[in-house]
């Protein structure tokens, strides 16, 4: 199996750690197969690919979309290195409202597995980054939704104290004002 998989302290979210093959001539890796994926339990099919640049301290998200359009996102920063959130706002989860983060780069190769339910976001902490994602669902205008990157509830601690947000992210309200329509099931674990 090219990937190892490590459940994170919200044990859906998932860090992916590919193999890299390398030698003088530089490297190969895996970045997806269904597969090795499927036999860990994460099955969706991804039918979107997502491609952005950004900046130092350009901070991206917090963003979701409501059922039946929901995204689970496969994330990895091709250059640079961003520092990647994902939040559970799966009403009645004995994680609602929790978040986890992880340092991706060109450097480490780590992926973020971010299932659909999830909020996710990240912020450039390189000069640039290149950052590319798979998505479980395409693009929903009427659906996009999102929850303000400094909810005092959700305290994430990002690595940038004064982040540049397009104008959309920062008017997202906070989590329990979000338009959420997901909830918890047993099943999900």
């Amino acid at each position: 199996m090219p990937f190892d998989f490590k459940r994170l302290s919200i044990p859906e979210v998932i860090l992916v750690i590919p193999r890299i093959y390398s030698d003088e001539r530089g490297f190969f890796m895996e970045t997806y197969k269904y597969s090795d994926f499927a036999n860990f339990g994460i099955k969706e099919r991804f039918v979107q690919d997502n491609y952005s640049r950004s900046v130092k301290n350009v901070l991206r998200g917090l963003h979701y979309q409501k059922d039946p359009y929901a995204q689970g996102k496969l994330v990895r920063c091709l250059r640079g290195n961003i520092f990647d959130v994902a939040v559970d706002i799966r009403k009645g989860s004995p994680t609602y409202g929790q978040w986890v983060g992880v340092e991706l780069s060109g450097e480490n190769n780590l992926m973020l597995y971010i299932p659909p339910a999830f909020a996710h976001g990240f912020v450039v902490l390189s000069d640039y980054a290149e950052t590319v994602y798979k998505c479980t669902a395409e693009y929903s205008p009427e659906n996009e939704r999102g929850i303000i990157w400094n909810d005092p509830d959700i305290k994430i601690q990002w690595p940038a104290k004064s982040p540049f947000l397009s104008d959309r992210d920062k008017k997202y309200p906070a989590l329990k004002h979000s338009d959420n329509n997901f909830e918890y099931s047993q099943r999900e674990t």
